[in-house]
């Protein structure tokens, strides 16, 4: 009878165990795949939006721009919708600069771009909600939307890198902005916030500064992914800008959060609100730099769950009834949005009052904007009469009061002269 093998060491086997336990605890989840059945590829969602300009080219044009930096070369397209391409803007219009898919793995933010876009000329329902009434809103605005602006780091991740926010050659392009730039906080992560070599070094960022200086947007929003808010300046320091501007600002985001977020989103600075600062970024430059009155960034969709190394589903929604409930959701805000800004921006006096008689606002009932204006006026003349009666009542008692004064010094000096004589009449 043949003898057994020696069994090995128990230590032995433990530590067999042990490495074969770590190993696994490495093995990290399956990363959720592009979800192909519900997104578009880069290529088809730009050929629908081509597709749908040349459908409506009274309302909609496009440009393509394409620009190189170092043997890098980056093209974006940029659509225009004014709904009355004929006229000419007075200086009433606003001018609206909206950009998405900023970082290639937010694919859900190209698809509100899409679904914009369609709203604006042949879908007129969200959701079932009849926008008919909202044309006349639509006559006083110039809309510029830039449905992809990395288009070639979207390509990165349509080919895996499903974790990639980068452009093409390994920038992050909301670091990429002169505002601040270059600075890096205690958790800067070279991968994920990579600045560039200098400001503006990238393609795309150059197009969009060009088209901000071009265009001169009164709203900007730059749109992402990653959670749900409504942020405004700054990103790089946690404090938001000082003014009338910033009150303007905030009261735009505070009513577009209780009409239609019921108060749930987050509102404030993106810098005082994530809980990180961010240096170089867009949004602060259209600020400081570019003057814009309104800008914004808006995040509209994050899975708090996700695991984070599971990038798509942490950036976009996975099934289709969230995926339709996020761009209805979202694209019905910008509208009010679009409401919201015009409002302010005249009753700021930043833009000139257009041709907005009666309208109805979303979900509101009919405002007569002229009647308004004109009693607001009728007030402020009564105002100014009264201001100016009660000036001239100050006036007139200053003045009487004074001749009184005057009078009483003046019969004063009178009386004391004549003691003065009396008195010199009887001294011996």
């Amino acid at each position: 009878m043949a003898a057994s093998p020696p069994r090995p060491p128990l230590r032995l086997l433990t530590l067999a165990l042990a490495l074969t336990v770590a190993a696994a605890g490495k093995i990290s989840a399956p990363h959720t795949p592009i979800s192909r059945d519900i997104y578009h590829s880069s290529d088809s969602l730009l050929d629908e939006i081509k597709a749908l300009v040349s459908r409506h080219s009274d309302k909609l044009s496009m440009d393509a721009v394409k620009t190189s930096n170092k043997g890098y070369s980056a093209e974006l397209f940029v659509v225009t919708f004014n709904h009355m391409k004929e006229s000419v803007d007075n200086g009433s219009k606003v001018h609206i600069l909206l950009s998405f898919g900023q970082h290639g793995r937010e694919l859900i933010t190209s698809e509100v771009a899409l679904r914009l876009l369609y709203i604006l000329t042949e879908k007129r329902k969200i959701a079932g909600v009849d926008l008919s009434s909202f044309e006349r809103v639509l006559e006083n605005l110039v809309i510029k939307v830039v449905p992809m602006e990395n288009l070639n780091g979207r390509k990165r991740v349509e080919e895996g890198e499903l974790c990639d926010r980068r452009n093409g050659r390994g920038v992050d392009l909301n670091r990429n902005w002169s505002v601040d730039w270059g600075k890096k906080e205690k958790d800067y992560d070279p991968y994920e916030e990579n600045p560039g070599v200098a400001p503006f070094s990238e393609p795309e960022a150059q197009i969009m500064r060009e088209l901000s200086r071009s265009f001169k947007p009164h709203i900007w929003v730059n749109v992402h992914s990653g959670m749900e808010a409504l942020f405004m300046p700054y990103d790089h320091k946690n404090t938001t800008p000082n003014g009338a501007s910033a009150h303007l600002m905030r009261s735009v985001l505070e009513n577009l959060n209780h009409r239609h977020f019921q108060d749930s989103c987050l509102v404030g600075s993106g810098g005082g609100s994530v809980g990180y600062l961010a240096h170089g970024t867009t949004t602060d430059y259209m600020h400081d730099i570019a003057k814009v009155p309104m800008p914004f960034t808006f995040e509209i969709y994050g899975d708090e769950n996700a695991s984070t190394d599971d990038c798509f589903k942490m950036f976009n929604p996975v099934d289709k009834t969230t995926f339709d409930r996020v761009i209805n959701k979202w694209c019905m805000a910008f509208l009010i949005l679009f409401e919201e800004g015009l409002r302010n921006l005249r009753d700021a006096q930043i833009v000139s009052q257009g041709a907005l008689d009666n309208w109805v606002p979303i979900g509101g009932d009919i405002v007569e904007r002229n009647v308004e204006r004109k009693s607001t006026r009728e007030r402020r003349k009564l105002e100014g009469l009264d201001l100016g009666m009660q000036e001239l009542r100050t006036y007139f008692r200053l003045f009487m009061l004074s001749t009184f004064l005057l009078m009483f010094m003046f019969c004063t000096r009178i009386s004391k002269n004549r003691n003065r004589d009396s008195s010199n009449v009887f001294d011996p």
